[in-house]
C-alpha cells in the first residue's frame, strides 16, 4: 500500500523550487557577463544627475542612453522572468528592478533619467548582482539541506507506515500473546522513532544556512516553501499523524494482552 504524505507534497515543492533557483542563479550569472561587457561613459567631477550610488553624475550622452536601454533590455530578458511570478505580469520593469536591486539603481536606469552609464554605475549594478546571486546560492544550499531532511523523514516514516500495513493483514484475535507482546514493543519502537523524527526536524528548524554575509534561517523558509500547504509544518504534521496511529495501534493490542492475562 502507497500512502502519499505531506512529506512527499513537500519533496516535489523542494524539487519545484530548486529548478527555479537554478534558472535564477543562471539568469544572475548571464545578466552579469552581459553588463560586465558594456563600456562606460567618462565621469566629470560636478555634473547634476542621479546615480546608483546618489552622487552627481553628467548628464546622459546619447551612448550612455543606448548602454542604460541595453541594460534594462538584459535584466527583462534574464532576470525578470524568474521575478515575476508569472511571465505575462504587467508589473513595469522599473518596478521589478526595484525590488531585485535597489530604487536608486532604478532611478538612475530609467529612461526618464538624466544620468549616464558610468563605471561607478555599472559597479553598482555588478555589486548588486553580485549580492542577489550569492542570495540565490545559500537558497539553493538551504534547499539541498531541506531536501535530504525531507527524503530522510520520508524513509523512516515509508518504513513504519509499511510495517503497519504489513501487520494489518494479521487480525490481532488471530496472534498468541507473544506475538501480541511483539507487536507492542515494534510499536513502542516506532513512537520512539517518531519522536526522534520530531526533535531532529525542530533542531533543524533552529539552524540556518550560511555565513556572516548572508544566512538564511530555516524557520522562515518552511513558510516560504510550503505557504499554501494545509499544514505549517509537512514533516511535523505528518510524524505526529504516525505517532497517534501507532499509539492507537498499541492500545488495541494492549487491550488484548489484557485479556489474556
Amino acid at each position: 500500500m502507497t500512502v502519499t504524505t505531506h512529506i512527499d507534497r513537500a519533496r516535489t515543492r523542494v524539487r519545484t523550487e530548486q529548478d527555479a533557483v537554478a534558472r535564477k542563479r543562471e539568469a544572475f550569472e548571464t545578466f552579469a557577463d552581459r553588463v560586465a561587457a558594456l563600456s562606460t561613459d567618462p565621469t566629470p567631477s560636478a555634473t547634476p544627475g542621479i546615480t546608483a550610488t546618489a552622487g552627481p553624475t553628467p548628464p546622459r550622452e546619447s551612448g550612455g542612453t543606448d548602454r542604460c536601454h541595453t541594460v534594462r533590455t538584459a535584466f527583462a530578458e534574464t532576470i525578470r522572468p524568474h521575478s515575476v511570478v508569472d511571465a505575462d505580469d504587467s508589473e513595469p520593469l522599473l518596478v521589478t528592478i526595484r525590488t531585485e536591486f535597489t530604487d536608486a539603481i532604478a532611478v538612475a536606469l530609467a529612461p526618464t533619467t538624466d544620468a549616464s552609464f558610468t563605471a561607478e554605475l555599472k559597479e553598482a549594478v555588478l555589486a548588486e548582482t553580485r549580492v542577489r546571486r550569492a542570495e540565490a546560492e545559500m537558497l539553493a544550499r538551504a534547499l539541498d539541506h531541506e531536501r535530504t531532511r525531507l527524503d530522510d523523514a520520508a524513509d523512516a516514516v515509508d518504513r513504519i507506515t509499511a510495517w503497519i500495513a504489513d501487520a494489518d493483514e494479521t487480525p490481532l484475535l488471530d496472534l498468541g500473546f507473544d506475538a501480541l507482546r511483539a507487536r507492542h514493543e515494534t510499536l513502542s519502537t516506532h513512537r520512539e522513532r517518531c519522536q526522534e523524527l520530531a526533535e531532529t526536524r525542530q533542531a533543524f528548524l533552529r539552524d540556518t544556512t550560511g555565513g556572516t554575509r548572508v544566512e538564511i534561517g530555516h524557520r522562515k523558509l518552511v513558510p516560504y516553501l510550503y505557504d499554501d500547504f494545509p499544514v505549517d509544518h509537512p514533516v511535523l504534521s505528518t510524524v505526529a499523524r504516525l505517532d497517534a496511529a501507532c499509539a492507537a495501534c498499541q492500545r488495541n493490542v494492549r487491550d488484548h494482552l489484557v485479556r489474556r492475562v
